[in-house]
């Protein structure tokens, strides 16, 4: 009863509900949306067995915090906070892609350095880089967006426009947000110690057809971040960078030998490692924003959101 997976919430005005890996978003009269951030835990696209305590309010308010400080670079569709775990804002049509965009050969983009590669969604990767080396500038590398759960792929700048996913106009003012976010995200990042490595973020189309920011943006489940003070000595050496973001899950999943993959098993994830991972998620709030956590009361998650939302719906 300490973490919610699960939500099955009829509010007043509900026309319908989508749930995600992470999130369960309701349409309220196709007017707005009220996003509730769970504790679930995914990884290699793979929802986990057992939830994090405090990670959709860890991952929620930290949302909150970093569309508030970017909305001077785009609008974006959040209209309210009203629960630890809750965003209500405007409802919209999402773009069918996700707008990646990395700093450094980290993560996804290592991968595939390392096996050989030297082409990420059409861009050249430089020879003669090492993992966690900083990119000569930030790339984009967009990614499909998968509806319906299933693996995001990569895809180039010439095949969105080729097939109109994105028209050419749009597609150039995503370029143009997702470079000034990236910028002000690292600005944010540097001030707490840190480096913003790499990053996705989703726009959308509100009624209005102005495009804006939707979703969640430099979370530690949609951002990758190094420490700076240890980063160039840990890059001297070849040594593997210290990290906030949910990577340590995806490593301690693969050390347990799983990545996603038919036939394997999710290994068995115990109350210490879950109070672990909390805790993790714990410190990467208070690293990234520069306040304390304060945690939310969790006797009754369920009933805690419900009456924060129908107060809310009824105050407008």
């Amino acid at each position: 009863m300490n973490s919610i997976v699960k939500t099955d919430f009829k509010f007043t005005n509900q026309v319908s509900k989508y749930s995600g890996k992470v999130r369960d978003v309701y349409n309220i009269n196709n007017e707005l949306l009220v996003m509730v951030a769970s504790d679930r835990l995914s990884a290699f696209d793979i929802v986990l067995p057992r939830g994090i305590p405090f990670k959709g309010q860890i991952l929620n308010q930290i949302a909150s915090k970093m569309l508030n400080a970017t909305s001077h670079i785009i609008p974006n569709w959040l209209q309210s906070t009203p629960d630890p775990n809750v965003s209500i804002g405007s409802i919209c049509e999402p773009f069918k892609i996700e707008m990646v965009i990395r700093g450094y050969l980290a993560g996804h983009a290592a991968r595939l350095y390392n096996s050989g590669k030297r082409l990420i969604c059409g861009i050249k990767m430089p020879d003669g880089m090492i993992e966690n080396d900083k990119f000569p500038h930030p790339i984009i590398t967009p990614t499909t967006k998968a509806l319906d759960g299933s693996h995001d792929e990569d895809i180039s700048k010439d095949d969105i426009l080729k097939t109109n996913i994105v028209s050419k106009e749009d597609y150039f003012k995503l370029e143009n947000y997702t470079l000034k976010l990236f910028e002000e995200g690292s600005k944010i990042a540097h001030n707490q110690g840190l480096i913003l490595v790499d990053t996705k973020y989703e726009f959308g189309k509100n009624l209005n057809g102005e495009i804006i920011l939707i979703d969640e943006i430099h979370t530690p489940d949609s951002s990758r971040y190094f420490y700076l003070d240890t980063y160039k000595k840990l890059q001297d050496l070849k040594s593997p960078q210290r990290q906030l973001s949910k990577e340590f899950v995806r490593q301690w999943l693969i050390n347990n030998g799983f990545q996603g993959k038919k036939g394997q098993e999710i290994p068995k994830m115990n109350d210490d490692y879950i109070n672990g991972v909390s805790e993790r998620y714990i410190e990467l709030y208070e690293k990234i924003t520069g306040t304390p956590f304060v945690k939310a009361d969790i006797f009754n998650i369920s009933k805690r959101i419900e009456r924060n939302v129908e107060a809310y719906l009824k105050s407008r």
